[in-house]
């Protein structure tokens, strides 16, 4: 494993999975990458403040990334952003969600039933913005990854929802 502490806002250790435990991840539904991270703080028994910072890293550097593929790659830009708001609705949930986190904990993963219901007890305490920016990011995640419909002026504007959402997640 090679490990080294980069500029961005997470320290990046490669890590060899076999192939046969990715496929039965991505064919589960579940992030690889989200996975091993939400392992990894149970197995050093983060608190949930710590979590929700790791979920809150993970989002800022999907964000630089989206920001960085809009004009050249709007479908690939379109998930990252789409990540970005995931991992910012996870670290909400980690904060005070905690009916939310059993239901993940029982699964072993999230569900977009999940996240939903994780914004909507977000946007109860503070403000319809959380679940506003969620939706702008649900229609990248359809529109303009899975669909491939958005083009990168669709994408960009967007993109201030997204960050509304990383950066009102980092001040809670």
């Amino acid at each position: 494993m090679s490990f080294y502490v980069s500029e961005a806002p997470v320290a990046v250790a490669v890590v060899s999975i076999p192939k046969v435990i990715v496929e039965k991840l991505v064919e589960r539904g579940i992030d690889v990458e989200t996975y091993v991270v939400d392992m990894l703080a149970e197995a050093v028994g983060l608190d949930p403040v710590a979590v929700a910072e790791a979920h809150l890293e993970l989002a800022v550097r999907f964000l630089a990334e989206g920001r960085a593929l809009a004009d050249r790659d709007p479908v690939q830009a379109s998930e990252k952003l789409y990540k970005a708001a995931e991992e910012a609705v996870k670290a909400l949930a980690h904060l005070n969600l905690s009916e939310v986190l059993r239901r993940v904990e029982v699964r072993g993963r999230w569900s977009a039933t999940d996240l939903e219901k994780a914004v909507l007890r977000s946007s109860e305490r503070l403000g319809g913005w959380v679940r506003q920016s969620w939706d702008a990011a649900w229609v990248l995640h359809v529109w303009g990854f899975h669909e491939a419909r958005l083009d990168a002026e669709d994408v960009k504007a967007r993109v201030p929802d997204v960050e509304r959402l990383v950066e009102g997640a980092g001040g809670c």
